[in-house]
Parts: C-alpha cells; structure tokens; sequence
C-alpha cells in the first residue's frame, strides 16, 4: 500500500498544489489502486478529492487563528497536528505500508524525523523548495533557526528525497544533505485528458476575440510574483509594430486584477472583461482581463493565442508551473525566463527566452515569439516533448521511486 499524505489549499482544486495534488492521485489510484491519501476537510465543505478515493480527515483549522495574529507558525502547529492525525490512523496498519508519500514541508518533517522510524515504514518527501526560501514562511526573526530544522528533517531522515528540478536536485547534494542519488527528479505534468492541440479560429469564435489579430495569453491561479505588469509593459512596446494586439490573462485574485485593469487604462488600452464579442479600437492594443475559469475554459482561451508567456515564476531552482506543460502541449510558441529549471523541460531552441525581469528582453522574447507563431515544425516538437510530461507518467515515475525505496530497503 502507497500511502499519499497532501495539504492542498483548495478541494475544489481552485489552486495550482491542488490541481497537481488531485491529478497525480487519480493517475497513481489508475495503477495501483491500493494507493490511499489522506487530505483535511474543514466541516462537510464539498470535495473535488472524493472523487479519487481520498480519506478526508477534520481539518484542525488552527491556522484561522492567524486573522487574530497573523503568522504563519500557527499553520505549522495546525499541519503537525494534521500529521499526528495520519499517524494515528495508519498505525494500525504500518505493516501493509510501502512508503509514505508526502508533499507538504511540515508533515514530512514529522513523518521523515518521528512517525516513519516509530512505525517502521519509510518516508518519501516531495520538495518544492526550502522552507527557509518560502515567500509565506514565518516572518519572525527567531523562527529562522525553526525553518532550518524543518527543511533539514525532511530532506535528510526521509527515505528518499522527489524534487521537481535536477536544480533543486544539484543543490541538496551541494549543501551536503543528500546523496544525489537519494533524490529523485520528477517534474510536474499537464493532464492529458483535458490540454491537447485546439483550432485558433474556433477558439477565438468562441470567446468573441478577433479573428486575425496577434493575441498573446497567460493562464494562473494567482499573479503574484508572476510580473504580469512587467508582461503589460512589454506588450505597450510592441504597440508600434502591432497596433491591434491582444493580452488575455486568465486567473488571479480581483485585487490583481484591479491592478492590471488600471495599468492598461492609464496607457490607453481598451479593457474586455470576456463578455461578449470583444470590440477594439483601431490602433489601440486590448486587455482582456477574465477571472478564473474551469480549466476546460481555460484551455479555450490558451487555443486561442498566437504566443503563450510565463513573465515569471515564484520559485527558481525548484520552478515547474503548470502552465508550462500545459502550454506545450498545446504547442504555440512560449515566452518565459531564463532560467536552469525551466529549461530542463524545454530547450531554448524551442522557446523564446529572456534575461529575468528584463523588460527589454521580454519585448524582444515577445516580438520573436508572434514572428514563430506560423513555425508548424516547432509547434508540433513542443507537443512532441510534452508527451513524456503527462500525469500518467508522473504517477509512473513516483510508483518507481517507492519501487526503489523498497529494493534499498
């Protein structure tokens, strides 16, 4: 029995963790279905996660407390004892377990330094990054020693270490924490079922977008940190060469995308907020501003462009959105930074990078980009290499990672 151990910040898979969280689990339950997880569930709130056979136990919500005192300690005493929960309800059957899969820091610090010994079952640890380097980490200063032990038990008392990037993977082994063989690269995946090549004419159809002018599109759960207005400044130096363009960015919060309304207003731009046909004025590029959508919908407007953008990510050495994958397998031309972990997954031969937060770069990324957009042979190589970045393949790649963990053992 594989045991999955997630704290996903959405069951309605309203967030990127839950998305990949809920497609690996019903991929991993697809092969072996003796696969069992184990997610919070504040009350009876309703559950995208029921639907792959995951054990809801009571969220123990301590976190809440953080609107009286903000901080985000009370979020790690709320997963300890979350993971104090797991470990009581497998003790019973700590012999049937394979390993324990786990993707959140402060469980698998738990599990990697106490319960896993205690039980006699080994621990595998999905790192996204350090703790010590996580934008909502705990802000006070004498919890920096705390970060460091947290992220120090996880990657060193678990089993075996999975990490997104072999970047990420270099610099565990560099700091001395890990052999790099005890690291695992298992990057992140786009589900197969759902991303796959669209016509750009019925898409724009669709979505009332204009037929023939050049669009440029950009899918997230939030945008911060993502330098979407970097992104809209660098579309208003294109504005010379494409008078009609079209920015469509999809997702993020209202208060990022009041933002973004008003930067693209004060430069004359005209706002489209999806509904209806959009109606641009001649020589005047347009924002197209949607809140979030299903993914289904979501896929309608990535159909749609000439030139798919990641103007930033929020991590570096562990970086492995989504969108990525899910872009190439759509297989337009794709803009985003410079950047090690980004391009173990697509060669700069097939992307159209830029020096990090340079705007010049990404003006020049981006008229390069819509010049490739008509480049057939290119767009069918970056569906080519999607290929072997599905969610069924992630779950392969993880079920031979416990496989291995087992053989050590």
């Amino acid at each position: 029995m594989i045991v999955y151990i997630a704290y996903p910040t959405s069951l309605m898979l309203q967030s990127a963790n839950a998305l990949q969280t809920y497609t690996t689990l019903r991929e991993l339950r697809a092969r072996r279905p003796d696969t069992r997880a184990f997610i919070p569930r504040w009350g009876h709130e309703a559950s995208r996660f029921e639907e792959v056979g995951a054990c809801h136990l009571p969220r123990p919500a301590i976190g809440k407390l953080s609107r009286l005192y903000k901080s985000t300690l009370l979020y790690y005493l709320e997963h300890s004892a979350f993971a104090l929960m797991t470990a009581l309800r497998l003790a019973p059957q700590a012999r049937q377990i394979e390993a324990v899969y786990v993707r959140q820091v402060i469980c698998a610090a738990w599990w990697a330094g106490v319960y896993g010994p205690l039980l006699g079952v080994p621990v595998i640890y999905e790192a996204h990054d350090l703790e010590a380097r996580n934008p909502s980490r705990a802000k006070e200063r004498w919890a920096e020693g705390l970060l460091h032990l947290i992220d120090r038990v996880a990657l060193t008392r678990s089993a075996a270490v999975v990490s997104l990037t072999e970047d990420f993977r270099r610099l565990v082994s560099q700091i001395g924490w890990r052999r790099a063989e005890e690291v695992y690269v298992v990057p992140d995946a786009y589900d197969q079922t759902l991303f796959a090549p669209q016509d750009r004419a019925v898409c724009r159809a669709a979505l009332g977008l204009p037929a023939h002018a050049p669009l440029i599109a950009y899918a997230g759960m939030t945008f911060a940190h993502r330098w979407l207005d970097g992104l809209v400044a660098a579309v208003q130096n294109l504005v010379a060469q494409h008078p009609d363009l079209v920015l469509v960015l999809v997702g993020g919060r209202e208060a990022e995308r009041a933002a973004l309304r008003q930067q693209a207003a004060g430069l004359g731009w005209t706002i489209w907020e999806g509904e209806g046909e959009l109606v641009a004025h001649a020589g005047c590029p347009t924002l197209g501003i949607l809140a979030p959508r299903p993914q289904s919908e979501v896929l309608t407007v990535l159909g749609a462009a000439d030139v798919l953008a990641i103007p930033d990510t929020v991590t570096d050495v562990t970086a492995s959105p989504l969108k990525l994958f899910e872009y190439m397998a759509l297989g337009q031309p794709i803009v985003l930074p410079e950047m090690p972990a980004l391009a173990e997954i697509i060669p700069p031969s097939l992307s159209h990078t830029f020096p990090r937060r340079d705007l010049n770069g990404l003006t020049a990324a981006l008229a390069a980009a819509l010049g490739a957009s008509g480049d057939q042979e290119a767009n069918a190589a970056r569906r080519v290499l999607a290929a072997d970045h599905t969610y069924a393949r992630r779950a392969e790649r993880i079920i031979a990672v416990v496989q291995a963990v087992g053989r050590r053992r």
